[in-house]
């Protein structure tokens, strides 16, 4: 009689990815899947605010670069407007402004700047353009987002971005005085104003402040014969008659 002989075979159960060794694999395989999306994911999101960020930096650098020459020529504006009423009133003569003083030839010995008339003009034009742009104090500056964005292509597109302007501070005056040659023994000398004024840029990302000036000249005399040895004036820049309402 045979001795009956058993052959053992491995079990598939042996090879199932759920034994021990499937379980260790399918969970590093697991983990792996998972750090690799997290780190797609992370990269994304730095991709995505690195852009925002770059873009928003472009896009405020542009709309405030727009909206300060805008805002800049709104107040230039205001100021030439507050000068040509002041003008428009006939309170501004070169008499009013310069005593001049002849000796008995006529010729011109002493010109003296009429301070006290000087004041109260600047005085004046100062509160009028105050007041022209406190009426302003609402004043929206609109940027189209195709020129924010700074491409050519684009310029004048698009929505509009609303920058909110505010004057702050206050308008500055400034009386000047200048001599030119005219012509063959001629002097014209000329009598200028120089309004300076600050308006404020609001936007979400901060404010900025621009500075807006303007000259315009109030009156001017032509002296026949040599320029007088004398000029009395207040200082070189006129300090006595920058006036701050």
């Amino acid at each position: 009689m045979c001795a009956q002989t058993t052959i053992c075979y491995p079990s598939w159960r042996s090879f199932h990815p759920y034994n021990e060794g499937g379980r260790e694999m399918t969970a590093f395989r697991v983990k792996l899947h998972r750090q690799a999306a997290l780190f797609c994911l992370a990269l994304c999101l730095v991709v995505i605010v690195s852009s925002i960020l770059f873009v928003e930096g472009n896009l405020t650098r542009v709309v405030l670069s727009l909206a300060q020459a805008q805002a800049r020529a709104m107040a230039v504006r205001i100021l030439n407007e507050a000068a040509a009423e002041l003008l428009a009133s006939g309170e501004v003569t070169y008499d009013a402004l310069m005593h001049v003083t002849a000796d008995e030839s006529g010729r011109v010995r002493l010109i003296q700047a009429n301070t006290p008339e000087m004041n109260r003009l600047a005085a004046k034009v100062s509160l009028m353009s105050q007041a022209k742009l406190q009426s302003n104090r609402d004043q929206v500056v609109r940027v189209p987002l195709g020129s924010a964005l700074g491409m050519t292509l684009f310029a004048g597109a698009g929505p509009k971005i609303e920058v909110q302007v505010l004057p702050v501070g206050s308008v500055q005056v400034e009386f000047r005085t200048d001599f030119q040659t005219a012509g063959i023994n001629q002097t014209r000398h000329r009598v200028t104003l120089l309004l300076t004024a600050q308006v404020q840029l609001v936007i979400p990302t901060g404010a900025k402040t621009v500075e807006a000036s303007t000259q315009v000249a109030m009156a001017e005399s032509i002296i026949v014969g040599e320029v007088p040895d004398t000029f009395t004036d207040v200082g070189e820049d006129m300090d006595m008659l920058d006036l701050v309402p």
